[in-house]
């Protein structure tokens, strides 16, 4: 144990609780402050090599979203966006594989900031209506999964789906965590496997990191459920806008 805890410096470990914290606060439905643990967690590990150790974690928080939210998902769109998203994960495992270090950070940041561009658009033209056909559905699903391989930000996107279709805050994060149950489950083995970042050294840090988890989710919904739906939709953009500057400043 003191082994490992010598692998990061005290200032690294703290950073990468604050990281496992914000995992636990966006999974309990705080969305948007995920990109917070993507930048810090980027900072302390580099960008590709950070996703080993976040994923474990996520795999962990998405299972207890799932047990507190799970009667609030809306299936309808849980089958709508997982078949696009699992080729999205498909095509990251490959394009990603073999991706620059630089060149893959400022993927990410290029996507946080159009992903904001296009949530802030959405609210202010309240009239706006919503694409419901097959290629917005497609086009979401494909880069969410795209983007959760290579950087785990497919929340940015899915973010975008749910606030278009105006689910009630509930039902948003409920659909959300059964989403992101399927997918960053399947996308263990490819971690594991092909980009071979998962590993005993990875899972040591994450246990170390699990109480900082918890306690992010358990903080996370006391906060959630003082939210108003009417307040959710804009606490979502602002925390979303947030991240993007976190990563577009890196």
């Amino acid at each position: 144990m003191q082994a490992l805890f010598s692998d990061y410096s005290i200032t690294n470990w703290v950073l990468l609780f604050f990281a496992a914290f914000f995992i636990g606060l966006s999974k309990a439905g705080l969305k948007g402050i995920d990109m917070l643990n993507v930048t810090i967690m980027a900072i302390v590990l580099g960008s590709k090599a950070s996703t080993g150790v976040v994923l474990p974690l996520l795999c962990v928080a998405d299972l207890m979203a799932v047990k507190y939210y799970h009667r609030h998902a809306e299936w309808k769109h849980f089958w709508k966006l997982i078949p696009w998203m699992v080729m999205g994960v498909l095509i990251g495992v490959f394009a990603g594989q073999q991706m620059d270090e630089t060149l893959f950070r400022k993927i990410m940041a290029v996507i946080i900031v159009i992903t904001v561009v296009i949530m802030l658009y959405l609210e202010i033209r309240k009239t706006l209506i919503v694409p419901a056909n097959k290629l917005f559905v497609s086009g979401m699903g494909l880069v969410s999964g795209f983007t959760t391989m290579i950087g785990n930000l497919a929340g940015a996107f899915s973010n975008i789906y749910f606030l278009a279709m105006r689910m009630p805050k509930n039902n948003f994060i409920g659909t959300a965590a059964w989403v992101f149950l399927a997918i960053n489950y399947f996308k263990l083995p490819f971690q594991v496997f092909f980009w071979n970042n998962i590993n005993a050294s990875t899972l040591k840090t994450d246990l170390l990191l699990l109480p900082a988890l918890i306690t992010g989710f358990i903080i996370g919904v006391r906060i959630v459920a003082f939210i108003k739906d009417s307040s959710y939709r804009r606490l979502i953009i602002l925390l979303t806008f947030i991240g993007a500057v976190f990563i577009f400043l890196r």
